[in-house]
């Protein structure tokens, strides 16, 4: 019976992944490699093969993703189904393994949570965390279970900004044989960082960022990348680049003014380094709601998040994709794109699910949608 499975196995990884076979699947990254650990599992480890097949279910309907798969494989979990392999919260443990700077968890059915998770080093962005944001979330991108993700610090604040240490000699060595080689090398570098945090712009899931404590420097960058802003009352933010002799150059200066609206504030931030605390940021739009602590924050946060994950997700994703072009955009422009969007959109069952549930009164939380 385990051997007539495995054609089942690969048929799913032919539908859902790569149309490729399993020495091909070992050669891909960490997910794909789950997989073929799987599919190794149903014929050479008997013992185990309730589990691998309850693995295989949970994949197949949509109870555990793709990256949840690879996750398990690099923590060792992939044979103990009844051990969540992301956490139920990421403040649970450390890092998530492959990551060493992320903590990345599923709360809630199709949400999902990471947490910057360096609180020894105050959350600075080192090295490697610059690279893993970008992977952790080109994933979430792929993820069609994941819905709508939370992003928040560990410890005592969400972030310290830049780590100074770790990344001086990137910043004061760059290589190159003469000024234009230094100066490619240079741009090549700013234009990576830069994408760490576009990589959440880009990503058609929303995010809601919590913040509790400082948000310094690189941590104003990334909020601004975020789609929904919440913060806690010991909450501050600071535009600190100036005060180690640089002009912020991974987002701030361009997402913040279209964030809050005031140019003479932003400049006033972005000059000074200043900080700017919950209720002036609330006040400004940079933040939507002010939560007593960090719990209450996180409640919150969930609850929203929910909430969004309940509506269609064709609608949800098709909602943010239409507001980041249309901020970027004429209003006849953005029209226009909409127009094109919804001739293919509107086509969904969707709008008849939840439309059928309007009339009938029941919560969106009652319609199942197909992932997406």
């Amino acid at each position: 019976m385990i051997v007539a499975l495995e054609p089942v196995l690969w048929s799913f990884i032919n539908v859902n992944c790569l149309p490729v076979g399993p020495q091909q699947v070992k050669r891909t990254n960490y997910p794909y490699r789950g997989l073929s650990t799987l599919s190794r599992g149903l014929t050479t480890h008997p013992g185990e093969s309730r589990a691998c097949l309850v693995v295989l279910q949970e994949l197949i309907f949509g109870q555990r993703s793709m990256l949840s798969v690879g996750f398990a494989l690099k923590t060792g979990r992939l044979w103990r189904p009844t051990q969540v392999a992301i956490r139920t919260m990421a403040s649970a443990g450390g890092a998530t393994p492959p990551f060493t700077t992320l903590a990345v968890s599923r709360p809630t059915e199709f949400v999902t949570h990471v947490e910057l998770h360096r609180p020894e080093k105050r959350n600075a962005m080192n090295k490697a965390f610059w690279r893993e944001m970008v992977e952790c979330f080109n994933e979430i991108a792929d993820d069609p279970v994941c819905r709508v993700v939370v992003f928040s610090g560990s410890g005592k604040l969400f972030t310290a900004g830049l780590d100074l240490m770790d990344m001086a000699s990137d910043m004061l060595h760059p290589e190159g044989d003469d000024t234009a080689r230094v100066s490619w090398n240079v741009r090549k570098l700013i234009t990576k960082y830069q994408e760490t945090f576009s990589v959440i712009e880009k990503c058609p899931k929303p995010v809601v960022a919590a913040v509790h404590g400082g948000c310094i420097g690189g941590g104003v960058d990334l909020i601004t990348a975020c789609d929904i802003r919440l913060c806690t009352q010991d909450a501050f933010f600071q535009v600190k680049e100036v005060d180690i002799g640089l002009a912020a150059d991974v987002g701030t200066l361009q997402r913040l003014p279209k964030v809050i609206g005031s140019s003479s504030l932003v400049n006033e931030l972005a000059l000074t380094a200043r900080r700017m605390y919950a209720d002036e940021a609330k006040s400004c739009g940079l933040v939507s709601r002010v939560f007593v602590d960090k719990d209450a924050m996180m409640a919150g946060a969930l609850e929203m998040a929910g909430e969004i994950a309940a509506r269609s997700p064709v609608a949800v994703q098709g909602t943010k994709l239409n507001l980041i072009y249309a901020r970027d955009h004429s209003v006849e422009e953005g029209l226009g794109y909409m127009a094109t969007w919804n001739m293919s959109m509107l086509q969904t069952a969707d709008v008849m699910k939840s439309a059928q549930a309007s009339m009938e009164k029941k919560s969106p939380k009652d319609v199942v949608f197909s992932k997406l």
